[in-house]
């Protein structure tokens, strides 16, 4: 009733005509400022948080995850099941009607194209390592079957993520990737403009079909910074309205919730950090005593108090805290820092000592560089270890794990899907996303056994078995679970709705007030 109100006073005074043309403030694009870099516009050529936040917005996937949820739920898809009784066949039916930029509607097969050419061109900083279970794609118009080779009931989670991206099979080749800087997908935005590691401009797509009631409303231009000090001075100068928890350690400690310029959100998080070795024959740390060795040294409360200004915890586990199958396997292993039981470990494999590696890790992302000197200071303190530190560009760093050339290594992993078997297969299966070279025929049936139950909470047992071995085996190690950040300012709202650890980054929650 306020709002007819409204709408009689200005038809009164002669100004109703206003109302046909959007102000000002409607056609400004709100800023988003971020440290994640974009490793690929394509699908098919990217596995990581900063190309997957640009893909849940430009994209659609057949299934998705609504704010806090923990089941996928249609996107694409009008519907999705698996068949009766059988979790090794998954059947969607097509919305009908969705539109690419080209004016082509959108079939099964163009839902089938875009999972056999992640299969097919198989990247190896690309996703498809998540569609281990995938066998074939079989498309009947807006029916799309998928033909999975064992039971897997995370396989609607799977589709859910960035990899589910479904692409038009007319503006990408089969067998290799995309390059260029557009992007052609039925999200809730179009991408109108992409600068590779500077913006991406997005404006609401008028013909979004799917999950986000009443599509995107407003333009949102994101800006790719290339440290967390210069996200933080952008911040501080407001050439960004919004940012997360990429912002400095020490400045997100000292966030102010009450500070009236800006609009604090916090939350438990599901982010971990791992410090994954190359387990390869010939490889420094090969031989699991070497890795028990580096087990007995870290320091991880120190890590997080010091390098981290206590935003994050200590984690002990593969699975993080509040997750079905969290344990403590890591502190039941190694409670303390025990530098003479590394060196028993390291007398008993006949290492040189000290032993030499090189440790790599990403510039610019967060604070990886404060980590690995701090690291190296804690190996090294022992005398049994001598690192040297490498920091690379991201892109490049991704491929110099991909092919395994670093010893050790320090990533990030923020979880692909709501459910414990995103922080199973990705990094300890053989093939695993991490490329450790680690293979464990135990590890591997632990984790096909627990994808057989659709009630997730009976596989608890078959995940804390997994952490177990994790343990013994040591091919990562888990150092620190993080929180959930979200900073605005004081007149943007939804910000409490952009990220929750679904892997969806919902930049049409973003409103002006």
């Amino acid at each position: 009733m306020r709002i007819l109100a409204g709408l009689l006073v200005l038809a009164a005074v002669g100004v109703g005509a206003w109302q046909l043309v959007p102000s000002k403030k409607d056609e400004t694009a709100i800023t988003v400022g971020t440290t994640d870099a974009v490793t690929s516009l394509d699908p098919a050529g990217a596995y990581d948080a900063g190309s997957w936040a640009l893909f849940s917005n430009v994209f659609q996937s057949l299934l998705t995850f609504a704010p806090g949820g923990t089941a996928p739920v249609p996107d694409a898809a009008r519907s999705c099941a698996f068949a009766a009784g059988d979790l090794t066949t998954y059947r969607c039916e097509l919305r009908s009607g969705l539109t690419f930029p080209s004016g082509r509607t959108m079939t099964g097969e163009d839902v089938k194209y875009s999972f056999d050419r992640i299969k097919e061109i198989k990247s190896p900083v690309g996703p498809a390592s998540l569609f281990d279970t995938l066998r074939s794609v079989d498309a009947h118009g807006l029916t799309v079957t998928f033909h999975l080779s064992s039971p897997d009931a995370t396989f609607p989670f799977r589709v859910a993520t960035g990899a589910g991206s479904i692409v038009d099979h007319t503006a990408y080749p089969a067998g290799k990737l995309r390059t260029g800087s557009g992007v052609d997908g039925t999200g809730p935005y179009t991408l109108t403009s992409y600068t590779k590691d500077a913006t991406a401009v997005l404006a609401p797509n008028s013909r979004y079909q799917g999950a986000v009631k009443g599509g995107a409303k407003r333009p949102v231009e994101l800006r790719y910074y290339a440290t967390p000090g210069a996200l933080d001075t952008a911040w501080k100068d407001k050439r960004v309205e919004v940012t997360t928890d990429q912002l400095p350690p020490a400045v997100l400690a000292d966030l102010n919730p009450s500070d009236p310029a800006q609009r604090v959100f916090e939350a438990d998080g599901s982010e971990t950090r791992n410090l994954y070795f190359n387990t390869r024959a010939g490889k420094p740390l090969h031989d699991p005593k070497v890795r028990q060795a580096m087990a007995w040294l870290i320091d991880r409360e120190r890590l997080a108090a010091t390098v981290y200004d206590g935003t994050v915890d200590p984690l002990y586990s593969l699975i993080p805290a509040g997750l079905t199958g969290h344990t403590a396997s890591f502190f039941d292993d190694y409670p303390r820092q025990d530098p003479k039981k590394a060196r028993k470990l390291l007398t008993q494999a006949g290492v040189t000592l000290p032993v030499r590696f090189t440790y790599g890790y990403a510039k610019g992302r967060g604070a990886g560089e404060q980590e690995a000197v701090e690291i190296k200071r804690e190996l090294e303190a022992s005398g049994l270890f001598k690192v040297t530190l490498k920091g690379y560009e991201w892109t490049d760093f991704q491929k110099r794990w991909a092919s395994g050339e670093l010893d050790a290594y320090a990533v990030g992993w923020v979880a692909d899907f709501p459910d414990p078997d995103t922080f199973q297969a990705a990094l300890v299966g053989t093939g695993s996303a991490m490329n450790t070279g680690y293979s464990s025929k135990t590890v591997d049936r632990l984790i096909k056994d627990s994808r057989r139950y659709a009630d997730r909470g009976e596989a608890d047992r078959d995940f804390q078995s997994v952490q177990q071995t994790v343990a013994q085996d040591v091919p990562v190690l888990p150092l620190w679970q993080g929180k959930e950040y979200v900073v605005t300012t004081e007149d943007i709202g939804g910000g409490q709705y952009l990220s929750d650890g679904t892997g969806v980054f919902r930049l049409w929650s973003l409103t002006q007030l």
